[in-house]
């Protein structure tokens, strides 16, 4: 089932005052939304791939309520359990990652992630 941005009731002030400090501009109009999303703790999408298909993944993640202990993420791709991989970073960077999410679904477009978190997922970058 996909999400629709009409669906990710904000997520109360109290939540979002402990995040503020981590978003500065625009992301912090978002960061309502994100927390929410967050706190779902997964997310279907898919992965936009230049001059191919695109590819579904399914991310799950633990939910903590504190930015900055660590969130540990799932992605699998395609259905297939030889195409997962997992990430742990701050859970104030993953929310970050979420807000790519969150414009995606404001367009009613498909969520994907960003490349940068592709390339930290796939350890591109150190």
């Amino acid at each position: 089932m996909t999400l629709s941005f009409e669906e990710i009731e904000p997520a109360t002030k109290q939540d979002v005052s402990v995040y503020l400090p981590y978003y500065q501009g625009n992301k912090r109009t978002a960061l309502p939304y994100a927390i929410t999303l967050y706190k779902q703790g997964n997310l279907e999408g898919e992965r936009y791939i230049e001059g191919g298909a695109s590819i579904p993944f399914i991310a799950t993640w633990n939910v903590s309520m504190l930015p900055a202990d660590l969130t540990r993420c799932r992605l699998q791709f395609d259905g297939d359990a030889d195409l997962s991989y997992e990430i742990t970073m701050a859970t104030f960077e993953f929310v970050d990652h979420l807000f790519d999410a969150i414009v995606a679904l404001r367009h009613q477009r498909t969520p994907d992630f960003s490349k940068s978190f592709y390339r930290k997922l796939l350890r591109l970058e150190d």
